[in-house]
């Protein structure tokens, strides 16, 4: 069965065995991908239809334009707000690495499966109280649902276009699979609204998130088997497989050029988690401050307008994703965009607290844009550069790294933003937050010389 897309009629490649871990050369070229004017160009399968579809599932977050003032709502100060956000991404970083290795040994599909378990409890005890002690315990099932699921599926994607010949297009290809995560989004915040609208509440729509989660899940379940790994069927004890894997991943990780690379990119991902949903609130001062829909109650006009503003900026957030590749090919060093971008991003954050802080809200969440377009141009050229550094042999344990720098990161900067927040202010506090990530990206900002990085490289 050929590797590049066992569901595939058109594709008769043999791959030499059963596992499907070829490279994939001859897929490439029947695909249009050979050399010349194929370089950019890579198949729609049906494998890739899939891909597509599992971001768009998952991104149907309807509770998620609404988490911040679902917490404000129940009475939870920034601070305390803070410390879920930070509590959640600490359990994500204590999770991380072991869910890689379970991928890597175990199988992917089925720790995709755990991870969809762990989402739906998290959203049955987030409908269930406003206690705060007990929304720890939904940030707990959460942070297992995101530490199974982003490395996991990020490798499948890679493992899959590494099988094509298709390895050179990952900015590309993780691109067009964002975007339609984007769209979900878009579509999500409409429907939100309309479920706010109707319950009159924020908590029903947790209960209503588990529909696409449950049929993310079937659909995870679905995916071509090779895709559990190249070595589930290895022979290997799980004593063994972890052993391996281990010894990849430690190699990996005493590349300093790869260790600034994850820096970088997980210094941006992980402002951009800690800060976005403070959009939130923002919007809710617009909401009360524009004289129209003065005939609904508050909630329901914020509903409105948050619904409207989260759909519209996640069409653009799709469109600035999908032109991520298309970017990056315009630079001979990835490393000038990804530095560029995280400082022109904490730039947006920094003039988005000055505006709130003036009570300028509408100019605020205009900047406020800015975090999340950047955020999503950004994030496949980042995949990108950090998977061309790592050790293909333990490509989900390494990108769970990735995703465990993110949220060391986010669990720092929403600690200090929920008690900036607290004290001085939302504006001031997004101030201070934002001008601190900017110093600490300079600080790791990635070569764009090669010959520098030749020289982290060799220590």
């Amino acid at each position: 069965m050929a590797a590049g897309g066992p569901n595939d009629p058109a594709d008769s490649r043999d791959s030499g065995g059963s596992s499907g871990t070829g490279t994939g050369g001859g897929n490439a070229g029947s695909a249009g991908s050979g050399p010349g004017d194929s370089d950019r160009t890579f198949r729609k399968d049906l494998q890739y239809y899939k891909f597509c579809a599992y971001g768009f599932l998952k991104n149907l977050r309807f509770y998620e334009p609404f988490l911040m003032l679902f917490f404000l709502e129940a009475g939870l100060s920034y601070l305390q707000i803070g410390t879920l956000y930070a509590a959640r991404e600490v359990l994500i970083n204590v999770t991380e690495v072991p869910s890689g290795l379970l991928a890597d040994t175990l199988g992917r599909r089925l720790t995709m499966a755990v991870s969809f378990l762990a989402y739906i409890v998290a959203f049955v005890v987030f409908f269930s109280t406003t206690q705060y002690l007990v929304l720890f315990v939904a940030m707990a099932a959460y942070a297992v649902g995101d530490a199974f699921r982003t490395g996991t599926h990020k490798a499948m994607i890679f493992d899959y276009l590494e099988a094509n010949g298709w390895q050179h297009l990952k900015a590309h290809y993780y691109g067009h699979t964002r975007s339609w995560s984007q769209r979900g989004a878009a579509i999500s915040a409409l429907i939100a609204a309309a479920l706010v609208f109707w319950q009159e509440s924020y908590a029903p729509i947790f209960l209503f998130t588990i529909i696409p989660y449950t049929l993310d899940l079937i659909l995870v379940m679905s995916y071509p088997k090779y895709l559990d790994g190249p070595r589930r069927t290895s022979g290997r004890t799980v004593r063994d497989e972890f052993a391996h894997v281990i010894r990849s991943l430690a190699k990996s990780m005493r590349n300093p050029a790869l260790l600034r690379a994850i820096s970088n990119q997980a210094l941006y991902s992980g402002y951009y988690k800690a800060c976005k949903d403070y959009l939130q609130p923002i919007l809710k001062s617009v909401a009360l401050g524009m004289p129209i829909f003065l005939a609904l109650a508050s909630q329901e006009r914020t509903a409105i307008i948050t619904g409207i503003v989260y759909s519209a900026l996640y069409f653009l957030t799709s469109a600035a994703s999908r032109r991520s590749g298309v970017l990056g090919d315009r630079f001979r060093n990835l490393a000038v965009p990804l530095n560029a971008t995280l400082l022109v991003g904490v730039g947006f954050g920094i003039l988005s607290g000055f505006a709130h802080w003036g009570t300028l809200s509408t100019v605020a969440v205009v900047l406020y844009i800015g975090i999340y377009l950047l955020e999503n141009l950004r994030k496949p050229m980042g995949i990108g550069y950090v998977t061309e550094r790592m050790d293909k042999s333990s490509l989900a344990s390494a990108l769970s790294v990735e995703s465990q720098a993110e949220t060391l990161f986010a669990a720092g900067i929403a600690l200090l933003l929920g008690l900036f927040s607290s004290l001085f202010g939302l504006g001031i506090g997004l101030i201070l937050v934002s001008s601190l990530c900017g110093l600490v990206g300079l600080i790791i900002r990635l070569p764009t010389d090669p010959r520098r990085e030749q020289s982290l490289e060799l220590g």
